[in-house]
């Protein structure tokens, strides 16, 4: 490989360009700091990237007019950077961003990603961050690498020649953890629901958080279940470690767990390493509803920020400000819904945090609505379970309003009276 110093190998970077950043757990955090050293030279220079983790610091206040955040999905760092207006969001299904890049809708100046030592073939692993690398590494017109003995090398695609690297930086650093905080009574009882709509042999898909960590938690009588998702994290390995998950019933690579990206523990990162077990897999193939339709029984759960009478579900921002994206729920909800059997859930709090309900007459001003009324079935607070599929609005209002909290039903009934009439 060609070997030098995180300076040196952004030196290409040109104000102007286009540049994707790895994303998750894979963020290139060495290069990023390089990067960042040049704003005084640099401007205008596009990142483009998935959720980033850790700070980084080409999005500080003091980077601003040299780097401008493009992203895909929301996280901490460029949403700050993004309410101060220094930040820019792009609306798209998790499954269709690969081809972003291949299309060159997004054409890429340059990749930064974060990788493991080359073995004695002289290939490298994305690791722990499949998802639209793959596709950014393809397409970029120059690639930069972070090798990381300390990144697990991952079974699937992403394997990467060092000769595709135009440069590449030795560290030997941890990658970002993420620790799930305890389950409180709400999460363990939304849990409890949704581990009911799960059969044997069921597909899942869940992400991170406290609410698929308690849904997993649930799952240990099951048996025979597959998995099939665009991420995972630490709560799926008890299940793994008790043989619940087998993948015996899965059609599209049976025994083996599938997925895009993992952001967990350095257990997590431990059992990823060579583990065959497991493919990663580039995100338009995951994430593709006809791929995941033909597995049985999908269970495909989502969450949600809030959800109106009628079923419209808002999961990328509170009112007008964008809080994080559209990503792969529509993809999981649709082919969960085409799968035979299958079963897409949206589940979520009956309140938020400062108490105000998440059922809500109408959405807020200036929401989005990530999954329309039409591709909305199952829907779970710890309340309780509804499903929407095939009722009239007067219907969903009422088992709606039956998942609220017990004190904002009066208030949400006058509302469904005003709006459908006859109640």
């Amino acid at each position: 490989m060609k070997l030098c110093t995180a300076a040196d190998a952004v030196a290409c970077v040109r104000s102007g360009h286009r540049v994707f950043v790895h994303g998750g757990a894979a963020t290139p955090s060495a290069l990023l700091r390089a990067l960042a050293d040049r704003s005084g030279e640099l401007r205008d220079v596009e990142l483009v990237s998935l959720h980033t983790e850790g700070e980084n610091p080409c999005l500080s206040e003091e980077a601003a007019g040299a780097f401008r955040a493009n992203a895909l999905f929301l996280g901490a760092a460029s949403r700050k950077a993004f309410a101060r207006g220094d930040a820019d969001y792009v609306p798209a299904f998790l499954s269709e961003m690969p081809a972003l890049f291949r299309d060159r809708v997004l054409s890429l100046d340059v990749a930064l990603v974060h990788v493991s030592p080359p073995d004695k073939h002289g290939y490298c692993s994305l690791g722990v961050s499949i998802d639209i690398a793959r596709a950014a590494v393809d397409s970029a017109a120059v690639v930069i690498a972070q090798v990381n003995p300390r990144m697990p090398r991952t079974h699937g695609d992403g394997l990467i020649h060092h000769s595709m690297f135009q440069a590449a930086v030795e560290v030997n650093d941890p990658l970002p953890e993420h620790r799930g905080r305890p389950l409180g009574d709400v999460e363990r009882a939304i849990g409890r629901h949704c581990a009911e709509l799960v059969e044997d042999g069921a597909t899942l898909q869940m992400g991170i958080g406290a609410i698929p960590d308690a849904v997993l938690a649930q799952l240990t009588g099951h048996r025979d279940l597959g998995v099939h998702t665009e991420m995972f994290s630490d709560g799926l390995l008890p299940l793994i470690e008790r043989g619940v998950v087998t993948g015996r019933h899965k059609v599209l690579i049976p025994g083996r767990i599938v997925s895009g990206f993992v952001v967990g523990s350095q257990r997590l990162y431990d059992f990823l390493d060579d583990n065959p077990e497991v493919v990663m897999c580039d995100i338009g193939f995951v994430n593709d509803p006809d791929m995941i339709r033909r597995n049985p029984k999908v269970v495909a759960i989502n969450s949600a920020i809030e959800v109106d009478l009628t079923g419209q579900v808002c999961a990328d921002s509170i009112g007008t400000r964008m809080w994080s994206g559209v990503g792969g729920q529509m993809d999981f909800l649709r082919g969960a819904r085409l799968s035979e059997g299958g079963k897409p859930v949206i589940a979520l709090p009956a309140r938020t945090s400062h108490g105000e309900s998440r059922i809500v007459p109408m959405l807020k001003p200036g929401a989005g609505v990530v999954t329309t009324r039409a591709h909305v079935n199952w829907v779970v607070t710890e309340y309780g379970v509804a499903n929407l599929h095939g009722k009239n609005l007067r219907q969903r209002a009422q088992a709606l309003i039956d998942l609220a909290h017990p004190e904002d039903r009066e208030e949400l009934g006058r509302a469904a009276v005003g709006r459908f009439g006859r109640f």
